[in-house]
């Protein structure tokens, strides 16, 4: 398979571009930025933007299937510095899939498509979108995710993966970002520490876009659906994080506060950071004191019985791993 993955040199991305050149695919990175290392792996790259359509279609040449995994994430910033990436480059790459007749599209969404401000227990794709979103991130994807389910057709099969907080080696965004706000005391625990997340080691989630561009066929049942990945054993938020926090010799969460207050906080950060257009992002906001609060795991029957996606690494073990990996590098 002659593969393009968009965002390869990010942390799920180069995941996927490891696994496609482990099997012996053809496979090239489209990114802003270089990466010489993927290019010794047997990767190629072209550097582009995503914003700009005709680095895209021309980047789309000659393929057979494009990851579509680059995106701008995190819950602060202004509408259109999420929208140009998220919707505008989902936009480029239908039509360069198109024009280009690239036959299949992986796209990597995420479950934060459906935040809905209450807590989905053991939800599964009918979860249907919200109304209104607190946050620039889910808008934009959950729009990206409903133009890519509706490109899907004779011409291109497309199918759309919501990986739900994955973590591991070389994560420079979660891990990294519990440990130094638990090392300045101040990470808050937000609600009354009962909730239960989903999280994804980061090798399952992108052994799960391989699976599903694999499955991905004229009249099967992945094309044109969505679906939710995990370790399929969802974890106390709480809990989990003091306790990797302290394998990582970090000291544990003890501050808490109620999620009404959090939320009467994060909304006062919004509006004085919106204002006074302040540098930065506001320690909490409405979304992410729900994040941090409400349950949110789901069931991945559908992937499993669809493409036989299962989880190849135990909880235990994926845990394990990120922190040898974290200790290593001296964090």
């Amino acid at each position: 398979m002659k593969a393009l993955v968009t965002g390869g040199g990010g942390f799920l991305g180069r995941y996927i571009v490891e696994q496609l050149l482990a099997r012996d695919d053809e496979v090239t990175v489209f990114a802003r930025n270089a990466y010489p290392e993927l290019v010794q792996l047997g990767a190629k790259q072209i550097q582009g933007d995503l914003q700009h359509r005709d680095d895209v279609v021309k980047a789309c040449a000659g393929l057979d299937a494009v990851f579509h995994v680059a995106a701008k994430a995190g819950y602060w910033g202004t509408w259109e510095s999420f929208y140009r990436p998220n919707v505008i480059g989902a936009e480029n790459i239908i039509a360069g899939c198109r024009e280009q007749g690239v036959g299949k599209l992986i796209f990597t969404s995420t479950p934060s498509v459906v935040a809905n401000n209450q807590s989905r227990v053991g939800a599964n794709e009918s979860l249907p979108y919200p109304a209104t979103y607190e946050s620039y991130y889910p808008q934009t994807k959950a729009i990206a995710e409903q133009l890519v389910t509706k490109a899907n057709g004779d011409v291109l099969l497309t199918v759309s993966l919501r990986p739900h907080i994955v973590y591991g080696p070389r994560d420079t965004h979660i891990i990294p970002r519990l440990v130094d706000r638990a090392r300045a005391g101040k990470l808050i625990q937000v609600g009354d520490g009962t909730n239960k997340i989903d999280v994804t080691y980061v090798e399952d989630a992108a052994r799960a876009h391989l699976l599903a561009a694999d499955a991905l066929e004229p009249g099967s049942a992945v094309a044109g659906s969505v679906y939710f990945i995990s370790q399929d054993q969802s974890v106390a938020l709480w809990p989990w994080v003091n306790d990797l926090l302290r394998r990582l010799d970090v000291p544990p969460v003890t501050k808490k506060i109620p999620l009404s207050l959090a939320r009467t906080l994060g909304g006062a950060m919004e509006f004085a950071y919106r204002t006074f257009k302040l540098k930065g992002e506001p320690r909490l906001t409405r979304f992410l004191a729900n994040e941090l609060a409400l349950s949110h795991y789901y069931d991945i029957s559908r992937a499993k019985q669809d493409f036989g996606y299962q989880p190849q690494v135990t909880m235990e073990e994926s845990v394990q791993r990120t922190v040898a990996y974290f200790k290593q590098i001296g964090m």
